[in-house]
């Protein structure tokens, strides 16, 4: 089996797992399933009248919501099938001499993880802190395929572009400023925080007067029989905003200064990921403005984690090529 071609399949896999991730997540559909790995005690989602009083005796609180259900339940089977695909890539590549061995080992054990945190998910009523950390795990798992892709497609880039070797420190600074601005993004839409603030550029009201650090970023917020829609109060949840939307541009700023920079490099590799990684910059700040503007609509809200992800990718790609010896 070409392991290229297996790792290409499931990198665009990754990244249809993620869009739908978001889809169910910023649909309220997280908890369509209010069990797992099943949905109400059924592989699939109840549906018949045995079946649907089954329901009423087993979970008499609650009620199926059909569309709600099978949003998460091809959430599940989707990200099942990926998990396959990553054991396919560890036994190709614990096979052939010539292939990574540690890199495919963490990534399963990383998809492993993202099972546990999947089930954490529902069974703990989407605290924040374990969606954040689901949404993370899913976005660290497409960053380890790119760079076992890319492990085994070695880079065609000048050994002597001196120039954009020196630019690998403001490279790596850039790749912590996005990891940070995508922690917060994800903290942003697990506390249910997109629509704390409608205004442009910063917030309405005197939202300096009522920032709340503290209560924003708290891991823990107590016990709650659900954390659907969010259990925290307005100030808390305008910190988060205010936060993740002064941070983006800090983000774009350094992202666009980066590839700026990248623009003189000899590499015509390097000079490429440069506009890309300048458009995407330029689409992920019209995303997120449309979001407060349009009231976050599904698609954009949906295109904006996609847009986040391929800025990681993207900047993943230039790290590696900047610092990956000559």
């Amino acid at each position: 089996m070409d392991i290229k071609n297996l790792l290409k399949f499931t990198l665009v896999f990754t990244f249809a797992v993620i869009l739908m991730g978001a889809y169910t997540r910023l649909s309220d559909a997280g908890l369509g399933c209010p069990d797992w790995p099943g949905c109400y005690g059924h592989i699939g989602v109840p549906s018949d009248a045995a079946d649907l009083a089954k329901v009423e005796t087993n979970f008499p609180d609650l009620t199926v919501e059909p569309e709600k259900a099978w949003l998460e339940m091809i959430h599940r089977y989707i990200a099942g099938a990926l998990g396959l695909m990553v054991l396919t890539i560890l036994i190709v590549c614990l096979k052939r001499a010539d292939a990574p061995k540690k890199l495919p080992i963490f990534i399963s054990a990383l998809i492993l993880f993202q099972a546990a945190l999947g089930m954490w998910t529902v069974t703990m009523k989407l605290m924040p802190i374990v969606v954040m950390g689901h949404l993370i795990g899913g976005f660290s798992l497409f960053a380890l395929l790119l760079l076992l892709y890319l492990r085994t497609k070695p880079l065609r880039i000048p050994g002597g572009d001196s120039y954009a070797r020196k630019l690998g420190p403001l490279a790596m600074v850039s790749l912590v400023v996005l990891v940070i601005q995508i922690i917060l993004g994800g903290w942003t839409s697990s506390n249910y925080a997109a629509l704390a603030c409608t205004t442009l550029p910063i917030c309405e009201g005197d939202w300096l007067e009522n920032l709340q650090f503290a209560k924003a970023f708290s891991p823990f917020q107590g016990d709650h029989p659900s954390f659907e829609y969010g259990v925290l109060e307005y100030p808390a949840r305008m910190t988060i905003h205010v936060t993740h939307r002064i941070w983006g541009v800090i983000t774009a700023i350094s992202l666009c200064w980066l590839g700026v920079k990248l623009l003189k490099a000899q590499s015509s590799t390097i000079r490429q990921s440069a506009w890309i990684l300048i458009a995407l910059v330029v689409l992920q700040v019209g995303l997120g403005i449309s979001n407060i503007v349009m009231h976050l609509p599904l698609g954009i809200a949906v295109s904006h984690n996609g847009g986040a992800a391929l800025l990681l990718l993207t900047v993943i790609f230039i790290n590696y090529a900047l610092w990956r010896k000559a």
